[in-house]
């Protein structure tokens, strides 16, 4: 009696309903977990087991003796899973049969849920898939757990190559948008990145996911720019063409508050209303053409058309028809080429470098200043236009007049009102506003953050003489901001390439080419090594010769000097 006890309390205890039934298929027993499922009144011993549970087999079973293991039925609004055996004896006959099952409605709801879940996912992935902007999912650490296929096509990485890393693994340039909202938890708007082996261009635009509230990680839309900013580059060269045609520039864009310039700027304001021609005078690089586009832009021509002739880089040959046009037939004006004097009807013709103009279109020239009249080649009719002259040098013309390669009269005809443009030399005190001005309009281009230059480095650029001028400066200032690394924002006096001539009137002196060489070499190693304190390695690595070449030099030049001489 106590076995069987036990194993009521065994029968009792486990998850399983049980159904046990003798060879009439009659109930003998029936645990608590199996009424409970099959919601059975308590009058069920000793009754035939159909009249009590619904689409049983039981006495299929115990008149088979054939098991059945896990069925499927249906009882009720419930769905169990079933095995049936039958009960023998040690002789093999049959005693009766059992039923041990289990209450699986909620398991298959469950699964049905999956299952409506994976097409769901399928269907967004698809919808992911379809779009043209690259999409990635990381998680709440910040690892990718899901991208597109126009995520692949941009970065060129396949999902499997990405997810499951962490979001730093395909940038290139720039920090991993992902992980920052790891961090912050905030949405981040047009992050501009370089992605994938080819530094693709992209912005970014990305927003935290929250479910019931938590942070569960971050999604990032990917717009490809790299054939926009193509397509930019290629707009930006088709407007240097057009700028022969429209003055860009103002008096605003002249920078610079020293007395020099700014007598240069109020002669040039002065004269821009009148339709008087202007002279501009001064060296390659002060900023002549900057001048004539604020003349323009400054009169009541600025509406119309400013073009610009480059006397020095149009060939003899070509100038004349460039400026005056041509007719191949003269009398019916056919096959006819409108010249440059032409296409500025009623603006303003700038006549860059004129000094280099050939003397042959000089007389040319010189007539129509003087009656605003031409005859285009192969024409014998004269046309008359209303244009503005302004012209520009920075060669000595009057003694290209003394050596008969400058017309005289063309000379007093242009020099109506001269506005000389002093050099950067003579204006040291605007460098630091030139410098910083130019610093903010490069560093744009070049897509960097500088903010500020150094005064240190304001210091170094105001002992160099600059035989170039603005142009030089402007172009010294780009290969500062390249040296760059990419999380400074200030520049610094070791971005600047060496400045030798800032006391070089080396080239002034009456020295051979071998020894002019030699002390610009030691120039250079000597200033390699103040800028780097002394620091052998790092000077040959920068100058990129061998150690061993440094110290053969130092000890040619006389450098070989102690530790900390260097460090000024």
């Amino acid at each position: 009696m106590e076995l069987i006890k036990f194993y009521r309390t065994v029968l009792e205890s486990i998850v399983e309903g049980v159904i046990i039934v003798d060879k009439d298929a009659k109930i003998l027993y029936i645990n608590k977990r199996a009424v409970h499922i099959l919601k059975l009144k308590e009058d069920f011993i000793g009754k035939p087991v159909v009249d009590v549970v619904t689409n049983t087999r039981l006495h299929i079973v115990v008149k088979t003796g054939i098991p059945e293991v896990d069925e499927v039925q249906n009882v009720g609004e419930n769905v169990i899973i079933t095995s049936r055996m039958p009960l023998t004896d040690k002789d093999g006959n049959i005693l009766g049969a059992v039923a041990v099952f289990r209450d699986i409605t909620s398991v298959r709801k469950l699964a049905e849920e999956i299952t409506n879940l994976h097409q769901i996912e399928a269907r967004l992935k698809a919808i992911i898939d379809s779009t043209y902007d690259a999409i990635s999912v990381a998680d709440e650490n910040g690892y990718v757990v899901l991208v597109n296929k126009a995520y692949t096509k941009i970065t060129g990485f396949k999902p499997e190559e990405v997810v499951g890393k962490p979001a730093t693994v395909d940038i290139a340039e720039g920090e991993s948008i992902h992980m920052q909202i790891a961090r912050t938890k905030k949405p981040i708007f047009n992050a501009r990145l370089k992605v994938g082996p080819l530094k693709r261009e992209v912005i970014v635009n990305a927003t935290p996911l929250f479910v019931k509230g938590k942070f569960s990680g971050s999604v990032a839309v990917v717009h490809d720019v790299s054939e926009i900013l193509s397509l930019t580059r290629e707009l930006k060269e088709v407007k240097r063409f057009i700028r022969q045609m429209k003055a860009q520039y103002t008096f605003d864009d002249i920078v610079g508050e020293s007395e020099k310039i700014l007598i240069a700027k109020e002669q040039a304001k002065k004269v821009a209303k009148t339709p008087a021609t202007v002279f501009l005078r001064g060296e390659s690089g002060t900023g002549k053409e900057l001048f004539a586009h604020a003349i323009h832009n400054e009169s009541n021509r600025k509406d119309k058309p400013f073009i610009t002739v480059n006397c020095a880089a149009i060939p003899e040959n070509m100038l004349e028809i460039e400026l005056f046009g041509y007719t191949k037939e003269p009398f019916l004006d056919k096959n006819t080429q409108k010249g440059l004097i032409e296409e500025a009807e009623g603006g303003t013709l700038f006549l860059d470098e004129i000094g280099k103009m050939p003397i042959t279109i000089q007389s040319k020239i010189l007539r129509f200043i003087e009656n605003r009249e031409f005859l285009p080649v192969g024409s014998n009719r004269v046309k008359k236009v209303d244009v503005r002259i302004i012209a520009s040098t920075n060669m000595n013309i009057e003694e290209l007049i003394k050596k008969g390669e400058f017309l005289v009269d063309l000379y007093y005809r242009l020099n109506v009102f001269p506005v000389y443009i002093p050099p950067l030399r003579e204006r040291k005190e605007d460098i630091k506003m030139l410098a910083r001005y130019l610093a903010k309009k490069i560093s744009q281009q070049y897509g960097r953050n500088v903010i500020n230059i150094s005064s240190g480095a304001i210091e170094y650029l105001k002992k160099y003489n600059w035989p170039g001028n603005v142009r030089e400066l402007e172009n010294i200032i780009g290969r500062a901001i390249i040296n760059m690394k990419i999380n400074e924002n200030v520049l610094e006096k070791r971005h600047f390439p060496p400045l030798f001539l800032e006391d070089t009137d080396i080239l002034k002196k009456e020295s051979s080419l071998k020894s002019m060489v030699e002390d610009f070499e030691r120039k250079i190693i000597e200033n390699s090594l103040r800028e780097n304190k002394g620091d052998r390695m790092l000077t040959a690595k920068k100058l990129k010769i061998s150690l061993r070449t440094l110290y053969y030099k130092m000890e040619r030049y006389g450098l070989l000097k102690k530790e900390g001489e260097y460090e000024n």
